[in-house]
């Protein structure tokens, strides 16, 4: 692991953006607050340890990028971006709100750091892989890492996109898939028999890795491996917890929907440490 890379750090960033993250939903009454506090640890580990960007500058050409491809997560994008600084924190009350540029799925460019329009579940893959390809005809170094929902890899386009990296080598792509095993609607193995899922991805050609998604150390680690020498597309399948690092939120597929009244805000931030 990069030794400039500060663990403790790093854990306590992640309990400021949950905490931003429960006041946000509850500010703008805008759901989807367990699918972005499981990303949380994912987005840390990328945005302050494996990725090589300059937030001044956030449209540099050799930059690394990231695709939130589970879109509804975008809460917890952009708290990311704003505090790795991207822009103003104060930035993040203009959320779900009127005029507003900071909508609840992401818009492309709405605001620095933001690579593309995603929520349409299955497209971020492709995405990515578009932009790995382009940086390899330009003779460019840069990875593109593409952050997904387990439930996403139900769509077909996922599947296209997985065929069409391994057959280019296109190992300057990262996925990372956000398993925290709930859709919509159900668990995530109930509505599609998703397991084995590292066998399968392996069986499309990818070097797939399997951790505790919240474990940053394991993380961090990983990511830092990654192209891996083999020449392979790498796939990083995070285990977690939906609604992580609230305890009332916790694997329950209500707060899918559910928006925080102001006591559970207080509470969630308490358990959180901030307050």
């Amino acid at each position: 692991m990069n030794s400039s890379v500060n663990l403790s750090e790093l854990e306590f960033m992640a309990k400021r953006i949950r905490g931003r993250v429960v006041e946000m939903s509850h500010k703008a009454r805008a759901p989807h607050l367990g699918s972005s506090l499981s990303c949380v640890d994912i987005l840390v580990a990328v945005y302050w340890a494996a990725m090589s960007i300059d937030p001044a500058n956030p449209c540099d050409v050799n930059r690394d990028r990231c695709i939130l491809s589970k879109g509804h997560a975008a809460s917890a994008l952009y708290a990311a971006l704003a505090f790795r600084g991207f822009f103003p924190e104060d930035y993040l009350d203009s959320y779900v709100q009127s005029g507003g540029s900071l909508a609840e799925h992401p818009l492309p460019r709405c605001a620095p750091g933001v690579e593309a329009a995603t929520g349409s579940l299955g497209h971020g893959l492709s995405i990515g892989l578009g932009m790995a390809l382009a940086g390899r005809i330009q003779k460019a170094n840069y990875r593109v890492f593409v952050v997904m929902s387990d439930g996403e890899c139900n769509e077909g386009s996922v599947w296209e996109a997985a065929l069409l990296a391994a057959a280019r080598g296109a190992d300057n792509v990262i996925a990372i898939i956000d398993y925290n095993k709930w859709q919509a609607t159900g668990r995530s193995e109930e509505v599609m028999a998703l397991r084995p899922l590292k066998q399968k991805w392996e069986a499309f050609g990818w070097s797939a890795y399997e951790l505790d998604g919240h474990d940053l150390h394991a993380l961090v680690n990983t990511l830092d491996k990654l192209p891996d020498g083999t020449g392979k597309p790498a796939v990083v399948i995070a285990h977690t917890v939906k609604g992580k690092g609230v305890s009332f939120m916790e694997d329950d597929n209500n707060w899918h929907y559910r928006i925080p009244s102001a006591d559970e805000v207080g509470k969630a931030k308490r358990e959180l440490g901030l307050s």
